[in-house]
């Protein structure tokens, strides 16, 4: 049986607090994987970017 991992509230809030904060010093956040049991889901194909 294949599980995928869901972004959690803790994952989308952090990956927002890291963006904001990375985006300050110019770096860009491409994607957060969230990995799992399963296959890993890309939060910016997701649109949670």
């Amino acid at each position: 049986m294949l599980v995928v991992a869901e972004p959690s509230a803790a994952d989308r809030a952090i990956t927002r607090e890291l963006r904001d904060a990375l985006q300050l010093v110019g770096v860009r956040v491409l994607d957060h994987l969230v990995i799992g049991n399963g296959e890993p889901v890309s939060m910016a194909a997701r649109g949670l970017l």
